[in-house]
């Protein structure tokens, strides 16, 4: 009796994917690997300080994951906010781990974050030095507001999906996001186009 294959795990939906990798497929597990390897090691390249070789430490132990614990992936997840939270609960033990430490230092890349009609207004500033004062000061705040900042600016995540993997309320993630950011506004004025000069 033949079973049912899908003709391109290519075109499946990662959660069909996962009940084969359940299934032991390891096709399918090689198809969720490919795409997300790339995001999520940037993910964990930022988020634990620019450590090259501990972000693909960490990027095969959660892969390693993804295969001992398929079989409590539950068809009704998202399997995308299921990974991320895996993800972020592994940076928050390291953060734990490593309480007693000097500032944060996150590489972002800030013309992600701006629209196509804002960037424009990139050729004024010298981006070198945005950049580095941006580190800096997101490097001033906690790691729950990095974290948030990054999956909604770096990793494009919703606020229902980070609200999902952080385990809190959605006007939690827009009360992180809106401190975070009019923190950034306080410290990055002097980037700013409409200042009015004094």
């Amino acid at each position: 009796m033949l079973s049912f294959l899908p003709k391109s795990y290519a075109v499946s939906s990662d959660e069909e994917l996962m009940a084969y990798v359940v299934k032991g497929r390891h096709p399918a597990f090689e198809e969720l690997y490919r795409r997300y390897s790339k995001p999520l090691l940037r993910f964990f390249y930022r988020q634990l300080h620019q450590d090259e070789e501990k972000a693909q430490d960490f990027l095969q132990d959660l892969f390693l994951k993804v295969i001992e614990k398929a079989a409590l992936f539950q068809r009704d997840q998202k399997f995308k906010v299921w990974l991320y939270a895996m993800a972020s609960n592994m940076c928050k033990n390291e953060y734990r781990k490593n309480e007693v430490r000097g500032h944060q230092v996150i590489d972002y890349d800030f013309t992600a974050i701006m629209d196509s009609s804002s960037s424009a207004l990139l050729g004024k500033f010298d981006l070198s030095l945005f950049n580095k004062m941006l580190r800096e000061e997101l490097g001033k705040m906690d790691e729950l507001q990095s974290l948030t900042f990054a999956m909604r600016y770096q990793d494009h995540l919703s606020v229902k999906e980070i609200s999902e993997i952080m385990e809190c309320a959605e006007g939690t993630v827009k009360s992180r996001l809106f401190y975070t950011l009019k923190k950034l506004n306080s410290g990055l004025n002097i980037f700013n186009p409409y200042k009015e000069d004094k």
